[in-house]
């Protein structure tokens, strides 16, 4: 492992000798991930007409000031040259037009019925369907049929300005370019009509469309197919009158057009037995075709276009099943945790609950320290209040700011320190467990107190000569400051419920480094603890489970520690825990397919760690990202009723657990908040963690910063007098 001392100097290339703080690649990366996630969700929420939409509908305005030939024309209005002139179909040619599309259930459908009858048509598609359905407008083309405009996003464009108008044609045309490599001169207006309905309103709007090279195709046939009025209506909607020609307003998308379909396979023969044509437009008025190829970096735009539409919508999907995936979890894991929870406290509560004969011999309490000045005298002195008879081991591993001195200053009986140069917390331990004298082993963390009766209670369990090691209660100290109480909550309710739960499963992932407690042949038998990973206390928990050995947790095992109180330096330890964790998991992947303890182990325990506390803390963002999805894109109240039920599924835990633990639920007031901020710097954390894992990134120790807040429960234990048997007091090594 690698050390936790930190190289002074200059960092290479600075040539005034200051470090050039850069930002580290495995932070970069997540935030790379996060912006590039919310990129491609605000692209699906613009091709999905959730962003920029305008849904409002011009009501009818006079139309003194549209000229009386376009109101008396025909359906294709051409104002390219500045002179407004309409045109009109032959007769016996019908134009069918189908708008709103293309649709991926109705579309290939009227495609396939005008092959059948090898007809021809107009579609006038949008640019969000076009943009994720591609393949259905390059089969328009394919098939012989014309594509026209029919605007992005669907709006009234007399309420908008002519950039919005240009911003609509512009992402249209680059939707066609990248489907079917394809421009067009066609435009159809949303919301419009025959010739006649024109205004004073739209008629400017026309106008403008024609400047920008369009010629306006509206209809003087309508087929009402959105009214659904059955087929025939439809079809006597459809059919001219006096066998004039006619372009026909038709959908093929925005809803159920089963009619439509049905109409128009009954259509199509009938009027053709008549003596009329299905044409596009430009073959029905004798003209050339209205698409241009485009090349070049145009249809490179338009590909690239389709390509990102086409992975937003694809990672969409992947984010729905993995939001499938993390509500299964999180609920089978609060179902879990409260059941078997419960089963586990009122089977270590029963009157007659034993754990076998009571022990009563004295056990060795090791204390691994490094640079823990500000800490070191509490918990010594918290020790010297033990209700247990115990000898106290303070492993000094190169401490530089005297902390082996301030305990060897105290004088106290039965406290020995052991010094070596830095090397790490693991081989402290092993110094320690060479240098003990009794066959339990109790660690503790050099910032943590005990309560008189922690030891004592840590130690009942090896009286089943199964158990091999013991998983004590770890509780936040200082709790006071809103970071402190959100830990607080996670502690009780992430930690200790979740311990409750592996006991019963039998399946312990961690003994606390705070507050363990270990059987020193099964240490021993195991190779003690290794520095392999820099979760040391998960990867010698495991070890313990494959050895055979059973790993319970001593709820009354209290034991205070010092929770970062920064987010810098929470941010640090839960980085460590995590890629500790992944480390250790790794580690022990053979377990999987051993027989034995181990085998169970490794087809139970292994899984539900790695779901739990890998796999599900990783995909849990997806709930947040949905809410906020949903909130500012619809539908907001389903979405935030949605978060309150979660929320309220959580809080119910949350206060289970602290009823388990006879905590205040005062605490609790803060857990919407801790759901907010809390949990996405965890995630963020998880997320590093898993990107240093795959590109082989070694993280190294991070020294938290205490302050001492932390003292002794019941108060400073008084220094004793000195002893006349100083072998007791002299340090070791």
């Amino acid at each position: 492992m690698a050390s936790r001392t930190r190289r002074p100097g200059a960092a290479p290339g600075a040539p005034d000798g200051s470090r050039r703080r850069r930002l580290p690649m495995r932070l970069l990366l997540p935030v790379l991930v996060l912006v590039a996630l919310m990129a491609m969700l605000m692209l699906r929420g613009y091709v999905h007409s959730e962003i920029l939409a305008d849904h409002r509908i011009q009501p009818e305005a006079s139309s003194d000031k549209v000229p009386e030939k376009i109101i008396d024309g025909g359906p294709v209005i051409d104002t390219r040259s500045g002179k407004a002139t309409s045109l009109k179909m032959p007769d016996r040619r019908i134009v069918l037009t189908f708008d709103d599309g293309p649709d991926p259930t109705w579309t290939p459908r009227v495609l396939d019925v005008l092959k059948k009858h090898h007809a021809h048509a107009v579609f006038f598609v949008t640019g969000t369907m076009s943009s994720r359905y591609p393949d259905l407008v390059k089969r328009m083309v394919d098939e012989g049929h014309e594509v026209g405009l029919h605007t992005f996003n669907h709006p009234d464009l007399s309420f908008q300005s002519k950039k919005r108008i240009d911003w609509e044609l512009s992402q249209n045309q680059l939707a066609l370019a990248g489907a079917a490599g394809i421009r067009t001169s066609l435009f159809r207006p949303p919301y419009s009509s025959f010739a006649d309905a024109m205004d004073n309103k739209s008629w400017p709007v026309t106008e403008y469309i024609g400047t920008r090279g369009y010629i306006t195709v509206v209809n003087n046939t309508d087929s009402e197919d959105w009214q659904k009025p059955g087929v025939r209506k439809i079809i006597s909607n459809a059919t001219p009158k006096n066998g004039k020609g006619a372009i026909v307003l038709m959908h093929d998308s925005g809803g159920d057009r089963h009619q439509t379909v049905q109409a128009l396979d009954r259509f199509l023969p009938d009027m053709a037995d008549k003596g009329y044509r299905f044409d596009n437009l430009t073959e029905a008025l004798d003209a050339p075709s209205a698409h241009t190829t485009v090349a070049g970096p145009e249809l490179w735009k338009g590909k690239a276009w389709i390509f990102l539409v086409q992975a937003s919508e694809h990672i969409t999907d992947v984010l729905v099943v993995g939001l499938a995936i993390i509500g299964s979890l999180v609920i089978g894991r609060f179902v879990l945790m409260l059941l078997l929870s419960g089963v586990h406290a009122r089977r270590v509560r029963r009157k007659d609950f034993r754990w076998g004969e009571p022990v009563v011999q004295p056990v060795s309490v090791l204390v691994p320290a490094y640079n823990e000045a500000k800490c070191i005298e509490n918990t010594v002195r918290s020790l010297m209040a033990s209700e247990h008879p115990i000898e106290v081991l303070v492993i000094d591993d190169g401490s530089s700011d005297g902390t082996a001195r301030i305990v060897e200053a105290m004088g106290l009986p039965n406290v020995r320190v052991v010094r070596q140069l830095n090397a790490g917390k693991p081989a402290a331990l092993n110094r320690g467990l060479a240098n003990a004298r009794h066959d339990i082993i109790v660690m503790m963390d050099g910032d943590t107190v005990f309560e008189p009766s922690t030891v004592r209670e840590l130690v009942q369990p090896f009286g089943d000569p199964r158990v091999g090691a013991v998983a004590g209660n770890a509780k936040v100290g200082n709790r006071d400051s809103l970071i402190g109480a959100w830990q607080h909550i996670e502690y009780v309710m992430g930690f200790n419920l979740d311990r409750r739960m592996y006991d019963i499963l039998r399946c312990m992932p961690t003994i606390p480094g705070a507050v363990g407690a270990f059987r020193r042949s099964a240490l021993e038998r195991v190779g003690g603890m290794s520095d392999d990973t820099l979760a040391e206390d998960t990867d010698i928990t495991m070890a313990m489970h494959r050895d055979g050995w059973r790993v319970v947790y001593a709820e009354k095992a209290r034991a205070w520690t010092e929770a970062p109180e920064s987010v810098q330096q929470l941010w640090s330890q839960r980085y460590r825990w995590s890629y500790g964790t992944m480390q250790a998991i790794w580690k022990h992947r053979r377990a999987l397919v051993e027989r034995g303890p181990s085998g169970r182990f490794g087809r139970v325990g292994l899984p539900l760690v790695s779901l739990f506390m890998v796999v599900a803390p990783l995909l849990a963002p997806l709930i947040d990202v949905f809410l906020l999805y949903g909130v500012v894109f619809g539908p907001t109240q389903k979405t935030i009723v949605a978060w309150l039920g979660v929320l309220a599924i959580q809080l119910v835990c949350a206060a289970y657990a602290f009823r388990l633990d006879r905590e205040r639920m005062t605490h609790l007031i803060s857990l919407p908040l801790q759901q907010i901020l809390y949990r996405q710097l965890m995630y963020v954390v998880l997320l590093q963690s898993w990107i240093t894992a795959l590109t082989g990134g070694r993280l190294r120790w991070q020294k938290l910063r205490r302050t001492g807040v932390v003292e002794a429960p019941g108060g400073p234990v008084p220094r004793p007098r000195a002893s006349s048997d100083s072998d007791e007091r002299r340090p070791v090594g």
